[in-house]
């Protein structure tokens, strides 16, 4: 019957743990007292070692303590440590070297076990399957191990081989991790309520849909396919013949770990070009296809000898819907606009403040913790300092945590935390702000375009500062090119959607009873050097190609001008005279 409960799991359910393991009190017993009893004495050794003068001559001691003790308790526990080795910002360097050992380098399975586990699923044998295969395995995660291998048909590929009996691991961990966040949250210092639970819940949902190697397959493909116009994002090949439930084959890929400094420097590739590539890759996940990457640790990414950033492990994966994924997007132009109101009201959207919340006294404690994001100190903003800051906001405003965005907030603060391991003076607004920009300026969809008007204008009025920094900031973008902006502005402004905005234009112009000839002489010095006036008629034809036809065309042009002659008697003779 145990057997058969597990072999039934397909989906994390939590209802039927908690009645599974409620007639088994004594393994959750069991399992509590160990941890329990294995924490309180790596924190004890570490009280010794302050109140004896030796934290600097056990440091080493104790950083392979917490690895072994992590590798001891399993999986979840594995992966939490895999969550620290990122934040070198957080976790003391000691610590730091040790746990990142837990991405690739745990304890393996027997082959014999591996390979019975492969004709088992595969139902065939290894030789009828590979030609050849490594005796022991390249790499032994929380959840599987890789053999390194080559298909009769000649193809290199990685078999990933999942670790046997993981289910009864996984949910007696989440069953008792679930009833400590239900009984803790009281006692803690954020105003987590019940979310704290659906936070488990959220882990449990992603840690069952990892251990199905099917679905990793499918998320790689749907990964691939968001990626598929951008040479330097790279996604391995699935074999589905030769993959099932426990088993997975995918393209082999030659690469070196993000944190393996020496080999990236050996091998000619540029530190920063890398970390560009993995901050916009991500915010693409994020803000353009709403399927993001959940565990992107050093173990899961891999820097390509051509310079490539390869992604290879897809079973926590997570996917926004369009409501949210906009709401984001609204939440970076209100940054952007320093408009804190309305940024409060994106929290309310998001589910970090419940719909009932007086959100008034809240405007002022975000403008303090994000006022000078993006003031003269922008460059420090990172996610440590906000997240330090917002801890003292979530504590005096009843702020929750959604427990869709806890593995967002893992995301970000990890890809952050590699980054980090590259080059330690690296700042996610340098990458981040241009990213915004140039995505704001080409306009590729209605939302985009609208989204662009917000920033541009307020209170009615066009703000042409505001311009001048979204054109710097995306300028500092090298793949930036003004001129296909250009021309989809051009060809925005002359469509039906674009009126409103010709007239608001016309109006900015002559603003305050003056031509805004100095704004515009600013603008012209900052793109001049990009374009040349033959480039410039270029793109005005080709906004009007966008057109099917002249008729189409001239309705849309005519409300641009200032005055239509086809207006009331005497409106053209007053602009005559």
């Amino acid at each position: 019957m145990t057997q058969s409960f597990f072999d039934q799991m397909r989906r994390y359910d939590p209802q039927a743990i908690r009645q599974y393991y409620r007639y088994r009190p004594w393994q959750a017993i069991w399992r509590a007292l160990t941890i329990i009893w294995l924490f309180s004495g790596f924190i004890l050794s570490l009280k010794w070692d302050e109140w004896f003068n030796q934290v600097e001559a056990n440091k080493l001691k104790r950083a392979t303590q917490l690895r072994q003790l992590l590798t001891h308790l399993g999986p979840t526990y594995i992966k939490v440590g895999q969550a620290l080795s990122t934040r070198p910002d957080l976790v003391r360097k000691d610590f730091l070297n040790e746990l990142t050992k837990l991405q690739d380098r745990l304890p393996p399975f027997p082959t014999p076990i591996a390979f019975a586990i492969i004709e088992r699923e595969l139902d065939r044998s290894i030789e009828e399957t590979y030609s050849e295969i490594s005796p022991e395995p390249v790499a032994a995660a929380s959840l599987g191990q890789v053999y390194r291998a080559r298909l009769r048909s000649g193809e290199e590929v990685a078999v990933k081989v999942q670790r046997p009996n993981l289910l009864p691991v996984l949910t007696l961990d989440l069953y008792l991790l679930r009833w400590a966040a239900s009984w803790m949250t009281p006692w803690l210092p954020l105003n987590l309520g019940h979310d704290l639970t659906l936070i488990v819940d959220e882990f449990g949902t992603k840690l069952f849909e990892e251990v199905d190697y099917l679905n990793e397959g499918r998320n790689a493909e749907k990964f691939a396919a968001n990626f598929q116009n951008d040479p330097s994002v790279k996604v391995p090949l699935i074999y589905w013949r030769y993959s099932n439930r426990h088993v997975l084959t995918l393209e082999w890929i030659n690469g070196y770990k993000l944190t393996d400094i020496p080999k990236i420097r050996a091998s000619n590739l540029d530190e920063n070009r890398l970390i560009e590539i993995g901050v916009t890759a991500g915010l693409r996940q994020l803000l353009e296809y709403g399927f993001f990457h959940a565990d992107p640790h050093p173990g899961n990414l891999f820097a390509t000898p051509t310079g490539q950033m390869a992604y290879i492990d897809f079973g926590m994966m997570d996917q926004l819907s369009e409501d949210t994924k906009e709401t984001l997007v609204d939440a970076v132009v209100h940054l952007v606009n320093q408009d804190y109101h309305e940024l409060a009201k994106d929290f309310v959207k998001l589910g970090f403040l419940t719909p009932d919340t007086d959100i008034c006294p809240i405007v002022p404690a975000l403008e303090a913790v994000l006022g000078n994001a993006l003031g003269e100190s922008v460059r420090d903003f990172n996610f440590k300092t906000i997240t330090d800051q917002f801890a003292e906001v979530m504590y005096d405003y009843p702020f929750r945590l959604p427990a869709k965005f806890a593995l967002i907030i893992r995301s970000l603060v990890t890809q952050e935390g590699l980054a980090l391991s590259l080059n330690p003076d690296f700042k996610i607004i340098d990458i981040a702000y241009p990213y915004v920009a140039r995505r704001l300026l080409t306009g590729e969809s209605p939302q985009l375009r609208r989204r662009l008007i917000e920033v541009l204008f307020k209170d009615g009025k066009f703000q042409w500062q505001r311009l001048e920094n979204l054109i710097r900031i995306a300028r500092s973008d090298t793949k930036f090119d003004i001129l296909p902006t250009a021309q989809l502005g051009l060809q925005y402004l002359l469509s039906d959607e674009g009126q409103p905005l010709r007239r608001q234009l016309i109006l900015a112009l002559v603003e305050d009873d003056r031509l805004h000839t100095e704004e515009v002489r600013r603008l012209w010095n900052l793109i001049k050097d990009d374009v040349k006036p033959s480039q410039l008629i270029g793109a005005a034809l080709g906004a009007l190609t966008g057109f099917s036809s002249t008729g189409a065309l001239l309705p849309s042009v005519t409300p641009f001008m200032p005055f239509s002659f086809n207006g009331p008697p005497g409106r053209a003779e007053h602009y005559r005279s």
